[in-house]
């Protein structure tokens, strides 16, 4: 036999082996996922890198790799572009992309409900400012420019009569993780930010000179959500913060895990599988996680046809909808 003709046999024989091995061989082929986060710094890459352990380690044959970007505007038509499998995308962002505000109606669906996310300022423990009303006039911090948080803040100080960027200073900053420092060394009077186990409010809170979170009043909260009224009445738990003995209550929204408009079904099914079986371990990896369960899903979206078919079909398997 000549070489040519050897070589031809062994390839032919290796494809029969191989077929031969079919399933076995593509049960070891792993899903790769491809997870948007945001800015280094804010909540949503702690979230990610804590949501990317918990899959990778419930079902093996998912690969989730997160992906730092500017946050829910970058993600948003990163999906629907599929640049992204995944992207995390801040509850007020959606609101306005789903309601088609500024925009064609969003056509992307919702595979995971991460967490409430109520808004709030943080201030140096010396600083004057006890109210928000206190901080008019002043440089303030309202997070990364592409940030779903810099929206919630422009939703609540409009509820309270106050503009963003004509009452304030307002600061938008390169990276999530730049406000603390700048709060510490006076650049701005306060940070904005949202949500329990915000780094950027930890950061703050866990500072031996100490920190104050200014939310708004009840009558405020009032305003905000006559005018708002997507806008979810939400508890910050006492300790959830460093040297936070009293629970706090502000407005904000639930945020999403996206996926891309043609994500498979069987692929979103097998991520929420893993989920359910890896909600209690993420929640106790991370705190802020603890609302990430699939039974909170359906109470998350808006509307059970924002829900991606995979993952409703997860949810009716186990009597989590209707």
């Amino acid at each position: 036999m000549s070489n040519a003709g050897r070589r031809s046999f062994l390839h032919s024989a290796a494809g029969v082996a191989l077929a031969g091995l079919g399933p076995r061989v593509r049960a070891q082929q792993k899903t790769n996922v491809v997870l948007a986060t945001a800015t280094p710094g804010g909540g949503f890459p702690v979230y990610g890198a804590a949501y990317m352990a918990a899959i990778n380690q419930a079902d093996p044959t998912l690969e989730v790799q997160t992906r730092n970007t500017r946050g829910s505007d970058e993600n948003i038509p990163g999906l629907e572009q599929g640049k992204f499998d995944l992207g995390l995308v801040q509850g007020e962002s959606a609101h306005e992309a789903f309601a088609g505000i500024g925009r064609a109606p969003l056509q992307l669906k919702i595979v995971v409900g991460i967490y409430s996310s109520p808004g709030m300022f943080v201030v140096r423990a010396d600083s004057p400012y006890h109210r928000i009303a206190d901080l008019k006039g002043q440089a303030v911090a309202f997070g990364a420019a592409g940030s779903g948080l810099v929206i919630l803040a422009r939703y609540v100080l409009d509820g309270i009569g106050l503009k963003q960027d004509t009452d304030f200073k307002a600061v938008y900053l390169e990276r999530a993780g730049d406000g603390p420092p700048m709060v510490k060394d006076g650049r701005v009077a306060a940070l904005w930010g949202g949500g329990s186990g915000w780094p950027g409010f930890t950061n703050m809170m866990a500072d031996p000179a100490g920190a104050r979170l200014i939310a708004p009043s009840e009558d405020e909260i009032r305003g905000i959500r006559a005018k708002y009224d997507f806008l979810k009445r939400l508890t910050i738990p006492a300790g959830s913060y460093p040297k936070q003995p009293q629970e706090i209550v502000s407005v904000g929204s639930w945020s999403f895990i996206l996926a891309r408009t043609d994500f498979p079904d069987d692929t979103a099914y097998r991520l929420t599988r893993a989920l359910h079986k890896a909600q209690d371990a993420l929640g106790k990896s991370l705190p802020q996680a603890r609302e990430s369960r699939v039974e909170n899903i359906c109470g998350a979206a808006p509307r059970p046809d924002m829900i991606h078919p995979g993952t409703l079909r997860y949810l009716k398997e186990i009597g989590a909808a209707p």
